[in-house]
């Protein structure tokens, strides 16, 4: 294991870092709202502790391997939150613990979106627009930034793009040169934010909102300025937006990229995992509007379909932003918005859960084995659309499938340590594990209210969720230190 390469690297990165410290201070500057300071002085303290790991290692070059790719991207998340957090420690008001400043850090950062902030309206506008930067930063992944403009890291690039890539197939590169990839999906993510941008502005919203809104909805992280999150602007044109690029985020990148490319839709109309998307949120849509009509919860028609729609989107794709309280609708809805959330949106795509592939895979999976049972000696093979996997892929679905569960009853456990109740212990981890936020109960509305040791082990949570579980549990395993 090559440490000093290791820790040269994370003190570049850190560096790298200490530059998103200073559009907040420039938008205090702009506002003159006087939380400027705490900026300044994050950026100071992460340059200096970054040039103090990178110096004395300049000279260490290596080849990164799997093992170092997977350690720097654990390491690298576990530092970069740590020092995401330095500007709400060093806030006056409100005067955050350290385990409160932790986990709004790696919630923004790990585009959860779940706050322990409450009167957020009421915060500089430079903590909410440093809030809402952070997400944008982790949407995509801080690594894919550093291995495009970080040439330092060379062959091992692609080690630590496919420990940070989300899904499960993680070999294919859209260019041939991993660079290159990581510089096209920026460019899309870009284009995506600026594009939402304009779309929120045109609708009513202000710039300040409409940058900070676009920067969340395509990170798909949550965060808000307001309080009472999108249901603060009571337009079902702003909802409509948020929903069109929620569903554009959630899709994966390399589909929007083969679809630029090629200046042509067939790419994604020949995606399977594309079109369960669109089929699981079609249905989840108009079960939210059935059930909210018979329930008689809103005044009209319109009403009730601007909500389920908006909901339905934003919970399954582990969004989490609000339009109004859902977990006072039926209680049917809410369980099984949650539940929708462990699906998620498409691989590589920015949305969190288990992605749609992996789940679609394990229904395919489902129908072999019954079909097994009736032709025990027939051979089936799991297509997904006309490729036939190997069965090592279905096994690492398994695999990964048994571990999410494996860690999320051990973390709702812990939670039920801590005094939380049956129903918020469940929500909060299928919230923090899945990135998506808001959960019920206890943590509807915010975090603020738990208990520190349970802050501690969501935030654990958040980074299992955003790291996909075995990059992070690979570590906890004696081979990956004996190899």
């Amino acid at each position: 294991m090559q440490f000093r390469t290791i820790v040269k690297i994370l003190g570049q990165l850190v560096v790298l870092f200490s530059l998103t410290m200073v559009p907040p201070a420039l938008v205090s500057l702009i506002y003159k709202d006087g939380g400027g300071v705490p900026f300044v002085l994050a950026f100071i303290f992460s340059v200096i502790i970054g040039l103090l790991a990178y110096y004395p290692n300049r000279h260490q070059h290596g080849d990164l391997k799997a093992r170092e790719g997977f350690l720097i991207v654990v390491l690298f998340w576990l530092v970069l939150g740590s020092f995401a957090s330095l500007p709400l420690i060093f806030l006056q008001e409100p005067n955050l613990s350290l385990a409160d400043a932790v986990f709004e850090a790696f919630s923004g950062l790990t585009t959860t979106g779940a706050t322990v902030l409450t009167g957020i309206e009421y915060l500089p506008k430079s903590i909410l627009f440093y809030r809402q930067q952070l997400q944008w930063f982790g949407g995509m992944g801080i690594i894919v930034l550093a291995v495009a403009v970080l040439p330092m890291l060379g062959v091992g690039g692609m080690q630590l793009y496919r420990a940070e890539t989300p899904g499960p197939v993680k070999d294919s590169k859209m260019t041939p040169r991993i660079a290159d990839t990581a510089k096209h999906l920026w460019y899309i993510y870009v284009t995506l934010t600026a594009t939402c941008t304009i779309a929120y502005w045109l609708a009513g919203m202000g710039w300040f909102d409409a940058i900070c809104h676009a920067f969340a909805t395509i990170a798909i992280g949550g965060f808000s300025t307001y309080d009472a999150s999108m249901g603060h602007f009571d337009s079902p044109l702003i909802n409509f937006i948020c929903v069109v690029f929620l569903l554009i985020a959630a899709i994966n990148f390399s589909l929007h990229y083969a679809a630029v490319a090629s200046r042509s839709v067939k790419a994604y109309l020949r995606d399977p995992e594309f079109k369960v998307f669109l089929f699981i949120q079609a249905v989840l849509v108009v079960i939210c509007f059935a059930v909210l009509s018979s329930n008689h919860v809103y005044a009209d028609g319109d009403e009730t379909l601007d909500q389920a729609l908006f909901q339905a989107v934003s919970i399954s794709t582990t969004a989490g932003f609000a339009t109004d309280n859902f977990s006072a609708w039926p209680l049917f809805l809410p369980i099984l918005l949650i539940f929708s959330s462990f699906i998620g949106g498409c691989a590589g795509s920015t949305g969190g859960g288990m992605k749609v592939v992996r789940v679609f895979l394990l229904y395919l999976q489902g129908i072999r084995e019954l079909n097994r049972l009736v032709h025990p000696r027939a051979i089936y093979s799991i297509k997904l659309g006309r490729k036939a996997l190997p069965d090592k892929v279905v096994e690492a679905v398994w695999g990964f499938f048994s571990a999410y569960a494996l860690v999320f009853v051990i973390i709702m456990l812990g939670l039920l340590a801590t005094g939380l109740d049956n129903i918020s212990a469940f929500s909060a981890t299928a919230a923090c594990l899945n990135n998506l936020g808001p959960g019920l109960g206890q943590v509807a509305s915010h975090y603020g209210d738990i208990t520190d040791s349970a802050k501690w082990l969501l935030t654990l949570a958040m980074v299992f969720g955003r790291l996909e579980i075995f990059t992070l549990l690979v570590l906890f395993t004696p081979t990956f230190w004996r190899g």
